[in-house]
């Protein structure tokens, strides 16, 4: 019977629908940052076809808002593209993060997995692949994940340029305070060593201290300082696990 039971927690559907159902806390805080994102950038002068686009392709919802920002602001498309390429850099350790979990899959799922590897994603998959449960198919709850959260931010940016039109103001509500939120509760468990702690903490401090720098510098300034602050404590705390 027990085996009957796992077998079917094992399933490649189960997984799937296992994986959108960790993943809705995460979906409801991601709603209205979608809704203002379609919002925003049809009140930027872009296409419904260049919002919707940006979503459906490239899917990555800070980088987006940057970017529209950047348009608003009449910035020149350089600057446009580098400021979305640094805020986006974090993907690359996500990236670097799931190579041990994603090295025996084919290149076809790589792909798609990597794609939609957003910060929510990362967050609720890295941890399933972490649990040493003895439970196969974990890509396929990593994929439901992606789904999930794929198909809310393309449905709310469909919303924002939709029925935002009737609700001009709905930049104004405050609403936007959902997604920082959602991003304070993934990081704050993974918070769990002195150099992760002092990256985060000055990566915040600048970032509101350079808030007012041109074309979003200041955002930059504040990556590239706490990762900076995390490798120098990482080096001096190297042979102990100092743990908070």
């Amino acid at each position: 019977m027990n085996n009957t039971v796992s077998s079917i927690k094992n399933t490649p559907l189960s997984q799937c629908l296992e994986g959108a159902k960790d993943t809705f806390p995460l979906v409801v805080g991601a709603v209205p940052f979608g809704i203002i994102f379609g919002t925003l950038g049809a009140t930027a002068g872009l296409s419904f076809a260049a919002v919707m686009g940006m979503s459906l392709f490239v899917f990555a919802g800070s980088s987006q808002f940057v970017c529209v920002s950047l348009v608003l602001a009449g910035t020149a498309w350089p600057m446009i593209v580098l400021t979305t390429f640094v805020v986006n850099l974090r993907h690359m350790l996500y990236g670097a993060t799931m190579v041990p979990f994603y090295k025996d899959l084919n290149s076809l799922w790589k792909m798609v997995l990597a794609f939609g590897l957003t910060d929510e994603t990362f967050a609720v998959a890295v941890t399933r692949y972490n649990r040493d449960d003895g439970i196969a198919n974990k890509e396929y709850y990593n994929l439901g994940s992606m789904i999930f959260m794929y198909a809310n931010w393309n449905f709310c940016t469909f919303v924002g340029l939709t029925a935002g039109k009737a609700f001009p103001e709905i930049s104004q509500w405050g609403l936007d305070f959902a997604m920082p939120a959602t991003f304070i509760g993934i990081v704050i468990p993974y918070l769990v060593s002195k150099p992760m702690w002092a990256s985060v903490v000055i990566a915040g401090i600048i970032s509101i201290v350079a808030g007012g720098l041109p074309h979003k510098l200041g955002l930059m300034v504040a990556a590239v300082a706490g990762v900076a602050v995390g490798l120098v404590c990482e080096k001096m705390f190297s042979g102990k696990k100092e743990l908070i």
